[in-house]
């Protein structure tokens, strides 16, 4: 999970139980392209241990140099790419600046708060004042965003994307690997012994259960994706039947256009969904890349949820003829 907010506090917490400051750098506002959106995380260790990125690598190093020799003793604002000399030095993209936040960040108890908040996947707002330094920390409730004003910072915690992966087949094993690139938590479901069996990655061992069971007995949030690529419809319904009454942001299944319209009848005739469960139901799922085998099947559905992650609806912006065309299907691609 590279770069997640969890990572770098938990960087924060190894850095402060060997004994070193940390400073905490925050992305706070951007002008023009920016390589890091606002929120974005970077912690530096005294000893030059450092956790997170807040420029994807332009300033970085300046930044990191800087606090190593002089840790900030109370919250500072620190600006880069406002001059053409600047931009050219630090190599920032199409003219952008960076306006960073970066505060002494040594209270070994809020740390470890603030990491089991997010492993309970429980979202927090923290507000620190600019001129005190002092902070305070509220359950998140939405619309709040991160956001700079004159006196405070805050920013918001969130627990890690989530990703639940229903066919563990090739489909199933590339959209595993792929999302824990992008910094998702991953976990993946199959009842079918000769699936089971066959996975391969050992770092990520199959939940146990039946699908339905599985996604009971996690904690779905509006930060988890939902996606069966079984291709059998006696794996993939059974975990619809949890998946489309929960918060999750993306509900998807793998299969054509005439087979997701002949599930979602199904579900609505023999299981009991209203029109409005059903309708949640992204099918065929992922972008219409032309896909042809698993591994370009798993990157149509990881486009498409990454986007939505980040606030962009590209199914709504596409053709209807395009919307009823999902990634090939066919049972070599499972």
């Amino acid at each position: 999970m590279h770069d997640s907010q969890l990572t770098v506090l938990q960087g924060c917490l190894r850095c402060l139980q060997q004994g070193h400051a940390v400073t905490l750098v925050s992305v706070a506002a951007t002008w023009g392209t920016s390589p890091r959106q606002v929120g974005s995380l970077l912690a530096v260790s005294s000893d030059g241990q450092f956790f997170g990125s807040v420029s994807g690598g332009c300033v970085e190093e300046d930044l990191i140099e800087r606090l190593v020799q002089r840790p900030v003793p109370t919250p500072q604002l620190i600006r880069y790419g406002e001059t053409a000399t600047e931009r050219h030095r630090f190599g920032l993209p199409c003219g952008g600046v960076l306006q960073l936040v970066a505060e002494p960040f040594n209270d070994i108890v809020e740390v470890q708060t603030l990491i089991s908040e997010l492993e309970q996947r429980r979202a927090v707002l923290r507000r620190t004042c600019l001129s005190s330094g002092a902070v305070e920390r509220h359950a998140y409730r939405s619309p709040h965003t991160a956001k700079l004003s004159s006196h405070h910072w805050c920013n918001v915690f969130g627990p890690v994307w989530h990703l639940v992966i229903v066919g563990a087949g090739e489909t199933g094993r590339y959209l595993a690997e792929m999302a824990g690139a992008l910094g998702f938590a991953v976990t993946v479901s199959d009842p079918r012994p000769d699936y089971r069996n066959n996975w391969p990655l050992q770092h990520l061992p199959l939940a146990e259960g039946y699908p339905d069971d599985v996604i009971a007995g996690l904690t779905i949030d509006p930060r988890t994706a939902i996606v069966t690529v079984a291709h059998d419809p006696r794996v993939d319904d059974m975990a619809l039947l949890q998946a489309l009454k929960s918060p999750a942001f993306y509900v998807g299944a793998l299969g054509s256009h005439a087979n997701n319209q002949a599930r979602r009848q199904r579900l609505q005739e023999h299981l009991g969904f209203s029109a409005d469960e059903v309708a949640r139901l992204v099918g065929p799922v992922g972008l219409p890349l032309g896909s042809k085998t698993p591994a370009e099947i798993a990157l149509a559905i990881m486009a498409e949820i990454t986007a939505l992650k980040n606030g962009i609806d590209l199914r709504a912006q596409l053709t209807p003829a395009a919307q009823t065309t999902g990634p090939a299907c066919s049972l070599a691609a499972s």
